[in-house]
C-alpha cells in the first residue's frame, strides 16, 4: 500500500463516518474540488501539509488525529 492510497482510505472513510461526500469536504475545508480529485484519484501523491491541514480542519480534527490510524501506523512506505 503506498501512502497516497492510505491517506485516500482514511479520507473515504472519514467522509463515509460523517455522512459527507468528498465534494462537500473539500468545501468544509476550503480547498478546490480538482485538489481532492487528485488526492482521491491517485494523481496526488504526496500531499502537502498545508494541504492535510485544511482537510483535517474540514473535518473539524487536527493533522495528528488525521494521521494516526493503524494503516498509517503500521505501514512501512516505499518511496513513490
Amino acid at each position: 500500500m503506498t501512502y497516497s492510497d492510505v491517506i485516500r482510505l482514511r479520507l473515504k472513510n472519514l467522509c463515509s463516518e460523517r455522512n459527507i461526500s468528498i465534494n462537500k469536504l473539500a468545501t468544509l475545508s476550503g480547498i478546490t474540488q480538482s485538489t481532492v480529485d487528485n488526492i482521491m484519484k491517485g494523481k496526488t501523491k504526496n500531499p502537502k501539509l498545508k494541504t492535510l491541514h485544511k482537510l483535517a480542519t474540514g473535518l473539524d480534527m487536527t493533522v495528528s488525529e488525521l494521521l494516526d490510524f493503524p494503516e498509517m501506523n503500521n505501514t512501512i512506505f516505499d518511496d513513490e
